[in-house]
């Protein structure tokens, strides 16, 4: 069995190796990850059964929407590292590490501290789970079920529809609109419609589902904004699921709007896939 396990390692790794590094301007951390070793979308799908998947985005993207048969571990330094030695210690399989997309580093990161913390065979899958759900809808558990259905996938166009700027989101707000906070505790620096908002974090099930069943009685347009405008495209899927017609999201999340609104972001804000 282990002789197996290592012949699937070198093949996948020839597999990988033949165009990962073709296409670097499409994936701009590419170049500061290069000894990150990539993995690309077919190679991984031929593989699926003979890897260990791993997606490292927050619990709410990978309960809306994964790879089927991904585990999950969120991106953290204090606790990834211990449970990938955990998880090589149960299989010597290809460990792969996803994110959203081209733009998403969480891929690399994950795979850097594995790689130091002396995992072996492991890999990013950089092109992540946009250019996944478009090429193996199903191979994707979306909203808890699999096989996933195309039209059931929220496209970026439909997404940017619901956007809008710190301007219009005050417009809408002052005619009468709910404005629905949902970040986290630990985002929550600066409220920024005191006394005028609903406060539900995303991982607070029964809250969320209390404020939009509020905001669904009082027929009026719903405003959502998270912390830098990445949250909300996850929490789409839950809106479309609730019937709610009218919503809108902040562009940007609260640091969008504090950069409208004095010319720059009030935080640096890390990378959020």
């Amino acid at each position: 069995m282990k002789k197996t396990l290592v012949v699937l390692s070198v093949l996948l790794a020839a597999t990988v190796f033949g165009t990962a590094r073709a296409s670097d301007a499409v994936f701009p951390h590419r170049a500061k990850f290069r000894h990150v070793p990539i993995i690309e979308a077919e190679a991984l799908r031929k593989d699926l059964d003979n890897a260990i998947v791993i997606d490292v985005r927050s619990r709410y993207e990978y309960a809306t929407l994964h790879i089927k048969g991904a585990l999950h571990i969120a991106l953290s330094k204090d606790k990834l590292p211990a449970e990938a030695v955990t998880l090589r210690a149960k299989s010597a399989m290809p460990m792969v590490f996803y994110c959203n997309g081209h733009s998403c580093k969480k891929s690399y990161e994950a795979a850097e501290l594995a790689m130091k913390a002396g995992v072996t065979n492991v890999y990013a899958y950089d092109a992540g789970l946009d250019t996944w759900t478009k090429q193996y809808p199903d191979q994707s558990v979306l909203l808890g079920k699999s096989p996933a259905r195309p039209a059931d996938f929220i496209s970026s166009e439909a997404f940017k529809k619901r956007l809008i700027s710190a301007q219009d989101f005050e417009t809408r707000l002052e005619k009468g609109a709910v404005v629905l906070d949902i970040r986290d505790l630990r985002q929550r620096d600066v409220v920024l419609f005191p006394m005028r908002e609903l406060r539900a974090p995303l991982d607070d099930a029964r809250k969320i589902a209390d404020a939009v069943a509020e905001a669904k009685k009082s027929k009026k347009p719903l405003l959502v904004y998270d912390k830098v405008g990445k949250q909300t495209r996850w929490f789409q899927y839950y809106l479309e699921q609730q019937g709610v017609k009218e919503y809108y999201f902040l562009d940007g999340g609260s640091e969008g709007y504090h950069e409208a609104k004095y010319g720059k972001p009030k935080f640096q804000v890390p990378d959020q896939g």
